[in-house]
């Protein structure tokens, strides 16, 4: 009898291969659909009325956005300091993609739904919605985070609520003009310092009074200063009555450009698209928000915004990094079978589908503190402390979760073709950005220390999963000296606490949830029973089930 290759058409002449037993194009994929994890727990944490909203957006980031963000990532901004006629314009260019995305992101509430829609679940929503967008375009997600927590700190200076308005507006706007001629701006953030880095009180711009209230001029300099192309900026400077925070605009009230120079772009490991740069300022013009004195004050609920969307950034990447793998396992041939049948990858798939929706239910878990803190002191706590727990833990995860995503796919995971490359380089950030590793313990610690009620919300939050599972249970019951203050931790243990802290958070939402992840989860997590590497899931449990609840066929 004939083999298969009898029954395929002849080669053409000179051709020495068919190409076969490769997989399809990712796109289209429907990320809302895809992601049962992300659909549990937007209906879990109280934002089920914005599914059509979610459920558009996935759709459009799972094709046309993902399409585009190939080019956006590869062609890089560039920095025009001056134009063919010497004047000095201080512009950063981005390729047309870049733009589309920030676009179609802006117009579907990635930056501003928050605020433009208050009512009870829309910082869950909002949640989700940067989350969809991160996965398909992460350096974005930069200035639309930046722009979105911006807002609470603007509220600080009613004077500024026009600027307020435009920055929660559906309308991007490009242009390099004064914000008056647009309907929609993007802000950015400038904080650290050469001298400095997270150590803000170092920082040694100055910032002199103007006659008119309100108003400084900012001498000094800015060794990270994010986004630059933004329409305006919160910067932190030393003012007569000590660091202050300051509204520093593009364009002065006057109609002329403001005094500052941006000196070089970052050449950075990743986060391509997205330009971040060093800042000169020459007595920029610029405008206090809150008190003198008060600047580090003034801006902490902008952190805890910001610290959220690194813990969603982070889930996000391990999210695609994690799709990317089960797409190319399900159709790649190895060995007579498909790979994702293959007992050992099944395990590695299974552990990391574990890891992955772990993350994602914490962020929308901290996400609806974050909705209900102005109304829920409980909650406020709760926020103020997991939003800390969370950054560090989840956006640790990260760099390690995609290698082994990448280890999936061999080789085709190391070339620039695929996606993977660009989350490797991608996942370092989060862990980096609006303070390391090192300063989010120290938090947990100062939290736990000086404001008793974050450890008193953390207690109330892992009781819920009392006697659901006996790994947890003797895991909680180490934990509660600590959280009833009871024990106080040196400063040397405080990665191994708030990883403890991080792992019972993650195992107390998925059995609470009655999750089918969470037996898995607390087996090798909390219990233990499990190796260094993902892909050391006992054999007892049915991977099959925890990958397909990771991805449904198409």
């Amino acid at each position: 009898m004939p083999g298969p290759e009898s029954q395929m058409e002849p080669l053409p002449p000179f051709a020495t291969h068919r190409v076969d037993n490769q997989p399809p194009e990712f796109a289209p994929r429907d990320l809302w659909r895809d992601d049962v994890a992300l659909r549990d727990a937007v209906e879990r944490e109280g934002s089920g009325e914005f599914t059509d909203m979610l459920a558009t957006y996935g759709a459009l980031a799972g094709d046309e956005l993902y399409r585009l963000s190939f080019d956006a990532h590869r062609d890089r901004p560039r920095l025009r300091t001056h134009d063919r006629f010497g004047h000095r314009i201080d512009l950063v260019e981005f390729h047309p993609n870049y733009h589309r995305i920030m676009q179609a992101a802006i117009e579907h509430g990635v930056a501003g739904l928050s605020w433009s829609q208050l009512r009870p679940g829309s910082h869950v929503a909002r949640a989700a919605l940067s989350y969809l967008h991160h996965q398909v375009e992460p350096g974005t997600s930069c200035p639309l985070t930046m722009t979105h927590a911006a807002i609470p700190v603007l509220r600080q200076a009613p004077e500024l609520a026009g600027w307020e308005t435009k920055a929660v507006s559906p309308y991007y706007d490009p242009r390099d003009i004064a914000s008056e001629h647009k309907l929609g701006i993007t802000l950015g953030m400038g904080m650290t310092e050469k001298q400095g880095g997270s150590d803000v009180r170092a920082n040694a711009t100055v910032a002199t009074p103007l006659g008119a209230d309100g108003e400084y001029r900012l001498v000094g300099h800015k060794w990270f200063f994010s986004a630059p192309m933004s329409d305006a900026f919160l910067v932190l400077a030393q003012a007569p009555g000590g660091l202050s925070c300051f509204l520093m605009p593009r364009w002065r009230p006057d109609g002329t450009r403001n005094a500052f120079a941006l000196m070089r772009l970052k050449d950075k490991l990743g986060d391509w698209s997205n330009a971040s740069s060093e800042v000169e300022f020459m007595e920029a013009w610029a405008y206090r928000v809150g008190d003198e004195g008060r600047g580090v004050a003034t801006i902490l609920e902008m952190v805890m915004l910001t610290r959220l969307d690194c813990m969603l950034g982070a889930a996000a990447e391990m999210r695609m990094a994690l799709a990317q793998a089960l797409h190319h396992t399900h159709h790649r041939i190895a060995f007579g079978k498909r790979l994702s049948d293959h007992a050992l990858m099944r395990n590695v798939l299974a552990d990391l589908a574990v890891e992955a929706e772990a993350a994602i239910v914490f962020a929308m878990r901290v996400a609806r503190a974050v909705d209900r803190a102005p109304y829920d002191s409980q909650e406020a706590a709760f926020a103020r402390i997991a939003t800390a727990i969370g950054k560090y833990w989840v956006c640790k995860r990260a760099p390690g979760f995609v290698n082994e995503a990448q280890e999936c796919l061999g080789g085709a995971g190391y070339v620039e073709d695929s996606m993977l490359p660009r989350l490797y380089r991608q996942a370092p950030l989060n862990s980096i950005w609006e303070g390391s590793g090192n300063i989010q313990c120290l938090d947990v610690l100062r939290a736990l220390q000086r404001e008793p009620e974050t450890g008193r919300a953390l207690l109330t939050e892992l009781e819920g999963a009392l006697h659901l599972d006996p790994d947890f249970d003797v895991e909680f019951k180490e934990l509660r000296p600590v959280l009833e203050g009871e024990a106080v931790l040196p400063e040397a243990e405080a990665r191994r606490w708030v990883e403890a802290l991080a792992l019972a958070l993650q195992a107390s939402l998925l059995l609470r949830a009655d999750n089918p992840m969470a037996d898995a989860f607390c087996t090798t997590r909390i219990g233990g029973d499990h190796g260094l590497a993902y892909g050391t899931l006992p054999r007892d449990f049915a991977l099959g089930g925890l990958m397909s609840r990771a991805w449904p066929e198409p």
